[in-house]
């Protein structure tokens, strides 16, 4: 039966020959789908973990409005780049550290979350300046290559010169431990960046935009397909079909997965087997309220 599912992958053939219950419950479990876009961020992020350090090391700003795929290729780079114990050396790597940039621009509050980050032990009453050096000395026993601070636009929150402060301590962080920064936020992430000359100088950007109708969306529901434990091949081809895509999620790759997880669980209990035109209804939309907003323009638009 496996050999009539020739439009999924090998891995994923023998979950369409499971019940209609342990497929639904498969599709609802969080995976990573592959596609072009997200492939060549997470080579950009793998050269830069793998850079010599230097005194000025490359550094990469990813944004794009929420629900654009920036956490989903973060957690999947964090999976393969997660904390080993060297038994030669008898101690722990860990090559990436991911933070999240405190709600509330203090130098303090940055260090702890750093340390916190490389499960660093620090007493409430600690100066500023032993964070600083226990930031340096574990970074160095733990060989971390690159620091990821999601959330980047919560500086915006702070004074200007709270802004500064914070950027300049990311800053000298950086050329104190000679590894790259990979900054995560919104399209305001790139302004805050910017407020810095020297910092903006050693960024570069890559942006998840929405998706249009073009050869790439194409391919990323086609990778939907080949992983969707679907017995049918879907339209996926037909350009009917991925403009009603569009159109249900505004092209966020967030509603795109949402969208794709409820189709295929529809299609599986009425017995299509596969996700059509018709099967796209508006009701398959999870009711966000940013969804939901959209869709009242939609209306008014019409």
């Amino acid at each position: 039966m496996s050999s009539e599912f020739g439009h999924l992958q090998a891995s994923q053939r023998a979950v369409a020959q499971l019940s209609n219950e342990e497929r639904i419950d498969w599709i609802r479990q969080e995976r990573w789908i592959h596609y072009p876009r997200a492939k060549r961020i997470l080579e950009r992020l793998a050269e830069r973990v793998d850079y010599p350090p230097r005194h000025r090391m490359p550094c990469l700003a990813l944004y794009g409005s929420t629900g654009r795929g920036k956490t989903r290729i973060v957690q999947k780079f964090l999976r393969d780049n997660r904390a080993r114990f060297d038994k030669k050396l008898g101690r722990t790597r860990l090559p990436v550290v991911s933070i999240q940039m405190p709600p509330e621009p203090n130098l303090r509050d940055l260090y702890e979350e750093i340390l916190a980050g490389r499960g660093g032990v620090f007493s409430p009453g600690t100066s500023v300046t032993t964070l600083r050096h226990r930031i340096r000395a574990l970074a160095e026993q733990l060989e971390v290559r690159m620091l990821i601070i999601d959330e980047v636009h919560a500086l915006l929150v702070g004074t200007p010169r709270q802004q500064r402060i914070i950027l300049t301590a990311i800053r000298l962080l950086a050329n104190d431990l000679r590894i790259p920064l990979v900054g995560l936020g919104i399209e305001e992430a790139n302004r805050t960046l910017m407020t810095d000359d020297q910092l903006a100088d050693r960024f570069a950007a890559a942006e998840l935009p929405a998706w249009q109708e073009d050869e790439a969306f194409e391919q990323l529901l086609l990778s939907f397909e080949s992983t969707l434990p679907l017995r049918q091949p879907s339209e996926f081809r037909d350009p009917k079909v991925r403009q009603r895509i569009l159109t249900l999620t505004q092209g966020v790759l967030g509603r795109i997965c949402r969208l794709m997880e409820t189709a295929a669980v529809e299609a599986i209990r009425s017995g299509e087997e596969r996700v059509t035109l018709a099967l796209l209804q508006e009701e398959l939309v999870t009711e966000s309220l940013v969804s939901m907003a959209d869709r009242q323009t939609r209306r008014l638009s019409g």
